[in-house]
């Protein structure tokens, strides 16, 4: 399958479904941070997150319950894959290194990435 990138407001909305698992606009409305947006916003989003492939849904007459189609790991491994190579031109040490300049990881843990690394490789 095919994943595409999500907008700031539809991934905010699959951490939700991912952490409930499935959920009606209710329920996803209800764990969403102040200031909430309007349930049809929410909706719409929803909507949208399905016809991208991401959610589907189970219906109860006029009510809808969303679940995850692709899950947080898929979509992890699709947003790093995207920023190693759109931002760091697929360097494992320039992402690390960036990293690292900016204290987001300190040495040691650095090291033990590149260990993992190695590891990695001899398989």
């Amino acid at each position: 399958m095919d994943i595409k990138e999500l907008t700031r407001a539809e991934e905010q909305i699959m951490q939700v479904l991912w952490q409930l698992g499935k959920g009606f606009v209710k329920d996803v409305l209800d764990v969403l941070p102040e200031p909430k947006p309007a349930y049809n916003t929410v909706s719409t989003i929803i909507r949208i997150l399905e016809t991208k492939g991401f959610v589907d849904h189970t219906a109860f007459g006029k009510s809808h319950e969303y679940y995850p189609v692709i899950s947080k790991d898929e979509y992890k491994n699709f947003a790093a894959e995207k920023l190693l190579s759109g931002y760091f031109d697929n360097s494992v040490n320039r992402i690390l290194s960036f990293f690292v300049k900016k204290e987001k990881i300190n040495l040691k843990e650095a090291d033990e990435i590149m260990k993992l690394i190695e590891k990695l490789k001899d398989k």
